[in-house]
Order: C-alpha cells, then sequence, then structure tokens
C-alpha cells in the first residue's frame, strides 16, 4: 500500500498524464511545490514498487498498477470534493480539506461516503431536504460553550432569518 506521500505523487502523475499525454519532473515539482531532486528519489521508489517504469531522461510510463492506484486516487479526491459541496462546505475551504483528510479515510469510508454521494444524487429532492435542513439548523461556532469540537457539535439552535 503506497504511502500518502506515494499517493500524492501517484494521483499527480496521473493527472498529468491524462490532461498532456505525459508528466515531466519539473511539472511534477511545480504541480506538488516540490524539488526536482525530491520528484527523481520519490519516481525511482515508484519504479521500485512496480507503480511506474522510470528511465533517466527519457522519461516515465504508469504500470498497470500505477493506472489503477493513479485513477483510484483521483477519483478519491473528486468523490470527497464533491461530498465536501454537498453537505455544504464553503468552495474555498473544499480543496485544502480534501487535501487534509483523503489520506486518513480507509477505503471502507470512501465507499461508504460513495454511497451517501450516490444517494443525494439519485433523487435531487433528497440533496434539497439537506440543504434546507443546513440552512435551518446549524452547529454554534465559537460558541465557548464546548470545549471541544466533539462536544460541539452536540449543539445545534435553529438559525434565526
Amino acid at each position: 500500500m503506497p504511502t500518502p506521500s506515494m499517493e500524492d505523487y501517484l494521483e499527480r502523475i496521473y493527472k498529468l498524464i491524462d490532461e498532456k499525454g505525459y508528466a515531466r519532473v519539473s511539472d511534477i515539482a511545480e504541480g506538488l511545490e516540490v524539488h526536482p531532486s525530491s520528484v527523481t528519489k520519490m519516481i525511482q521508489k515508484l519504479d521500485k514498487d512496480d507503480y511506474l517504469i522510470y528511465e533517466k531522461y527519457r522519461g516515465l510510463v504508469l504500470t498497470s498498477k500505477g493506472k489503477k492506484m493513479g485513477k483510484r486516487l483521483v477519483d478519491r479526491h473528486q468523490l470527497l470534493e464533491e461530498f465536501l459541496a454537498m453537505i455544504g462546505v464553503q468552495e474555498q475551504y473544499i480543496y485544502n480539506d480534501v487535501e487534509g483528510i483523503e489520506h486518513h479515510l480507509s477505503w471502507d469510508s470512501i465507499t461508504r461516503i460513495e454511497t451517501l454521494v450516490e444517494y443525494f444524487r439519485r433523487d435531487g429532492q433528497r440533496l434539497q431536504d439537506l440543504w434546507i435542513f443546513t440552512m435551518k439548523w446549524s452547529v454554534i461556532p465559537n460558541s465557548g460553550i464546548c470545549p471541544s469540537l466533539r462536544d460541539r457539535c452536540l449543539f445545534v439552535y435553529p438559525l434565526i432569518y
């Protein structure tokens, strides 16, 4: 199983190949905001683990294992973005929130989220009902009533509008 860092590289490489037809070290480094030498080291590790084939100065090609994992990681990212949008997370926070949680969820949790997203996709009224409920009820933000986030989520109040 790849590490979170390996997942980030595989996801980026998969997206670059999908968009441009190839993935260069410089493009990967730019996208992940790392030094090219770090990319080269990770590419060598991914090559050793059979996710890709790398030839110095010639480029890299994802193996079938790498393509499968890359697609799975991109799909996971898109699913989590869609899920957060569905539950009303503000667009400006979605990308960073997904980056913060995607490596910490089990694949079982991802499957459950996928099922929930599909449940809302199949009937637009369900999603509309969720939004109406969300607009009527909200967690008390930064109220100081509850010392921890876990406890804070137990208190809800109707919004007055």
